[in-house]
This record gives structure tokens, C-alpha cells and sequence, in this order.
């Protein structure tokens, strides 16, 4: 479903979680507009706070800086179609 569209550039997640994280954004993608960023993030977070637990973090758009921590083995940075997309979960 996702081979070759999206592009991670960054991360530290384990395989499994990262074909997850795409397909959850691929899926928002199917559901909003690409200029609904805010639904999209929300809607991503959302799906990692159901299936791996609270305190997931999600940034979504083609323009964004950011410094933060999180917990280790968590973090993804990646690009699908015209959006970059950071999902982590935040250090305890």
C-alpha cells in the first residue's frame, strides 16, 4: 500500500511501528485535505494513543522546526506526498 510513497528520514522506531505510523497517515490523508494538518495530527495521534498507549505527539505540514526529547524508540520522521509528518512520544 505504501511502497515507495513514503520517504522516513528519520528515526529510531522499531520496523513494525513505522509501517504503522505511515499507513495511519496515509489513512488521514484518504479522510482530510492535505491543508488540514491540525485534523490530520489529530487523527494520528489519536490511533498511536489507542494502540500503544497515552502521551503520543504528532506534528504534520511542509514547513515546521522543532526541538524536543522523547522516550526512546519512538520517534519517526517521514514524508508522504506533499507533508512531513513527526510522530513521538514525549520522555518521561
Amino acid at each position: 500500500m505504501l511502497e515507495g510513497k513514503a520517504m522516513v528520514k528519520e528515526t529510531d522506531m522499531p520496523g513494525k511501528m513505522q509501517i504503522q505510523a505511515m499507513s495511519f497517515a496515509s489513512h488521514a490523508l484518504d479522510l482530510y485535505d492535505v491543508h488540514d494538518c491540525k485534523f490530520i495530527a489529530a487523527h494520528i495521534k489519536k490511533e498511536f494513543d489507542k494502540m500503544y498507549g497515552n502521551g503520543w505527539q504528532c506534528v504534520v505540514g511542509s514547513n515546521f522546526g522543532c526541538f524536543f526529547s522523547h522516550s526512546p524508540g519512538t520517534f519517526i520522521y517521514f514524508a508522504l506526498e506533499t507533508l512531513n509528518f513527526l510522530i513521538f512520544k514525549g520522555a518521561s
